[in-house]
């Protein structure tokens, strides 16, 4: 399987950032996917592509002190990040481990493999979830939650700035980097893996109002952007006010008494077969 790199947000510490507060808005849906994936207390889980570890300090919370958590991550910078957060939240149930999931000694008895905007960001999804499942027992849970653009960020109703915001941001279909429909595409990727049809999810993120940190957000996951699209020539070099782009998100959608919705977020999770 290829190990390219397709994280086109770069590893920055602004990307760290952006990582959590990323987490504050999509925190909640990603908890409810994962109990109703069957998550719970005991369970030792293995968490992929852990980053700043937002996804593996919620699932220490979930599995508590009887339950184990290990998240893997490539980024040796980003894993101190995390480790340290552990260590703040005195969190003894939760321990990260920089290096390829496939290729480190983790062991093949996890009850449950996990993953958040993993799949999206990788060459071959499929024999990556392959390689994945033999880290779990018998009966052990499949379940990530990635992204979906078929139904792309939208204010409500529709301004000329959102419109012009998903032009700047969203590249074309066959443009190199993530798989921006992974969503809609799990149940496929899971079956051509070997795995049993899974039991799909779909929220996504809403919001309005003076306050609301998406406007920030969509701005600040821009801003990481920006070199891969100028070099996609998606957005010319000044093109993009990025130091006034949230303000005037928020006073358009604001302004119409608004809401602002952000792209779909789809689960799908199963189990290991006997």
């Amino acid at each position: 399987m290829s190990t390219h790199d397709r994280y086109v947000l770069g590893r920055t510490d602004a990307e760290t950032r952006r990582l959590m507060v990323q987490h504050h808005l999509f925190g909640p849906l990603t908890r409810r996917f994962f109990h109703a994936a069957g998550i719970g207390a005991g369970m030792k889980v293995l968490d992929i592509g852990s980053g700043a570890g937002d996804v593996a300090l919620m699932l220490a919370d979930m599995v508590g002190p009887r339950g184990r958590v290990v998240g893997v991550e490539m980024n040796p910078v980003i894993v101190e990040t995390a480790r340290a957060r552990a260590d703040s939240s005195a969190l003894a149930n939760v321990s990260f481990v920089v290096g390829n999931a496939l290729a480190a000694d983790l062991g093949q008895d996890f009850d449950a493999v996990v993953g958040r905007w993993i799949l999206m960001h990788v060459d071959d999804p499929t024999a990556l979830l392959r390689q994945l499942v033999t880290r779990v027992k018998a009966g052990g849970i499949v379940a990530f939650h990635e992204n979906d653009f078929t139904y792309p960020l939208t204010a409500f109703p529709d301004t000329e700035l959102s419109k012009q915001f998903r032009r700047w941001a969203i590249p074309p279909e066959d443009a190199p980097g993530p798989q921006m429909r992974m969503g809609t595409q799990l149940l496929k990727t899971y079956q051509n893996a070997g795995l049993p049809v899974p039991e799909l999810m779909l929220e996504a993120v809403i919001g309005g109002g003076p306050d609301w940190p998406g406007y920030e957000y969509l701005v600040d996951t821009m801003r990481n952007l920006m070199p891969a699209l100028e070099h996609m020539g998606l957005v010319r070099p000044g093109e993009v006010d990025l130091d006034t782009l949230a303000a005037r998100l928020r006073d358009e959608v604001v302004s119409q008494q608004g809401v602002y919705m952000l792209p779909m977020m789809i689960g799908a999770w199963t189990r290991k077969p006997a």
